[in-house]
């Protein structure tokens, strides 16, 4: 049976042309050399290093078969690191879970510099922060970009690790064609008559907030669509059919869109890097660090 010592003796007699200088490269004994190039010759009943005073070399059939023992060596080397850095991050495949906006703006490059670093494959899985806490806590996904209003937390739970990235003001979307868009402050007082665009979960932050708001002026917003879709969210509101809440980071500046404050405050949007409460694989806590990188800062604006 030929074993990877034995392929790698030839290729030093090869390199060296010495059975000796080969055993002190590889910190051999000149007799575990020789043991080693012995058997391999045995094993495949050829002449593979010819010896003499002046030193070892390579027969035609031991430099052919080196070529192919250093081509094997060499696939055997990367594999090894391969399972190495694989072992070192912790996971084969890292699943994350986001919502759109964070997600498409925030972990392309983190992922692009994690994936430089530890060998991982990593799968994004697109879904509204309801979601993805569900499938962090169905073990579905290892970790989640979630957002929830800062004064009313939607998923506090001891099972729950989240560290906090972004922290923004929700804001008013509108098209910028519209008569809203020519005040500088909206009040909700005023909006009674306008159209809303609703996230299709009612715990959605998003959501609460509005709802919140309009109670305190003793109203209640009027329904035009429920969608998570932010093109379609974007579309319906630059062609001045509805209003939305949103942040900065969430507007597609490809659309016809603007942000206005209100004369109520709407209080903030806290983004976290969500994880259950145990502890995370390497590749985890990795991709938390260079998205905490990202948003330095930011968590506490």
């Amino acid at each position: 049976m030929i074993n990877l010592q034995q392929l790698s003796v030839l290729l030093a007699v090869r390199e060296h042309g010495s059975l000796t200088k080969a055993a002190e490269a590889l910190r051999y004994g000149v007799p575990t050399v020789t043991h080693h190039l012995n058997t391999l010759e045995r094993h495949l009943k050829v002449r593979l290093v010819e010896r003499d005073r002046r030193g070892a070399k390579l027969t035609p059939l031991g430099a052919a078969f080196a070529e192919e023992a250093a081509q094997i060596l060499q696939k055997v080397g990367h594999a090894e690191r391969l399972v190495a850095e694989q072992r070192d991050a912790g996971l084969v495949t890292l699943r994350v879970g986001t919502f759109a906006s964070i997600g498409s703006r925030l972990l392309p490059s983190a992922i692009a510099e994690l994936r430089e670093r530890v060998r991982v494959r990593v799968e994004v899985i697109e879904a509204e922060p309801t979601e993805v806490v569900r499938l962090l806590l169905a073990g579905d996904v290892h970790a989640g970009l979630i957002y929830e209003a800062e004064d009313d937390p939607a998923f506090v739970s001891t099972d729950l690790s989240a560290v906090p990235l972004l922290l923004e003001p929700y804001r008013v979307m509108l098209s910028r064609n519209s008569a809203l868009a020519a005040r500088e402050v909206l009040d909700f007082a005023e909006l009674d008559g306008e159209a809303w665009i609703h996230s299709r979960n009612d715990d959605e932050a998003s959501d609460r907030v509005l709802k919140k708001t309009f109670s305190l002026v003793g109203r209640q917003p009027r329904e035009i669509m429920r969608t998570d879709d932010l093109n379609m969210i974007h579309g319906l509101v630059a062609q001045g059919l509805g209003l939305a809440l949103s942040t900065e980071t969430a507007v597609d500046p490809r659309f016809e869109v603007t942000l206005r404050p209100a004369v109520q405050d709407l209080g903030k949007r806290r983004v976290s890097f969500i994880t259950l409460n145990r502890e995370m694989p390497p590749a985890v806590k990795l991709l938390e660090k260079l998205l905490r990188e990202r948003t330095s800062g930011t968590a506490s604006a």
